[in-house]
């Protein structure tokens, strides 16, 4: 897919003020360290487009992008916050939760990992918990330049392992580098099959 536009349209402290939903939308999500405003940039080729900051959690709402003036890239509030109160959290949960859940455009949540660690509880409980609701997920492993040759591909290898000690299928996998622009075609392509799919097939949101 070739990135043409890419526009920041608005930020919404709850799920009720996004943008009306009448295009498919993509949302990531992550835990507030995994890199995820770095990858969203490369996959724009646009350095500042989501903002990025050395202290974890800087985004604290739901910020909506049109690209290509034909969907939405939806950037979430990370989950796991270790540096707010627990009623601050319970607030982005609240957030998060309500977004997910009611968002009738969604049609894909990439879930982003950091490659380098071994699974967390954290990340397997929340892909249980939409794999429970029903939310159609993807994997994003993101930082596999941190990592030498072969280490991100038997990191991913181990965290399949676990998730089949539970799933009958692993949901779809991609191995990223915001800093080498590795992965990021991967997961455009998928979104543009997907949306031709959706206009071929006339289906709407609205």
């Amino acid at each position: 897919m070739l990135i043409k536009t890419a526009e920041f349209v608005k930020s919404s402290g709850k799920w009720q003020e996004c943008p009306d939903a009448t295009i498919p939308e993509y949302a990531f999500i992550g835990r507030s360290n995994v890199g995820k405003s770095s990858l969203i940039n490369a996959m724009m080729n646009h350095k500042d487009l989501a903002k990025t900051s050395q202290t974890p959690g800087k985004t604290q709402l739901i910020n909506h992008f049109l690209i290509n003036e034909e969907w939405y890239l939806t950037d979430l509030p990370g989950y796991g916050y270790a540096r707010v109160s627990k009623s601050t959290r319970k607030d982005f949960e609240k957030l998060i939760t309500n977004y997910i859940l009611n968002r009738k455009n969604l049609v894909n949540l990439f879930v982003l990992v950091d490659v380098r660690h071994t699974p967390q509880k954290i990340d397997l409980e929340f892909m249980q918990w939409c794999g429970e609701s029903g939310i159609p997920f993807s994997i994003v492993f993101t930082k596999a330049d941190k990592l030498k040759p072969g280490g991100a591909q038997r990191n991913v290898d181990t965290y399949e392992t676990e998730l089949l000690k539970t799933w009958e299928e692993a949901p779809q996998m991609y191995i990223t580098s915001a800093e080498k622009k590795q992965g990021g075609d991967e997961i455009l392509k998928y979104i543009e099959q997907t949306n031709q799919y959706l206009q071929k097939n006339k289906i709407r949101f609205d």
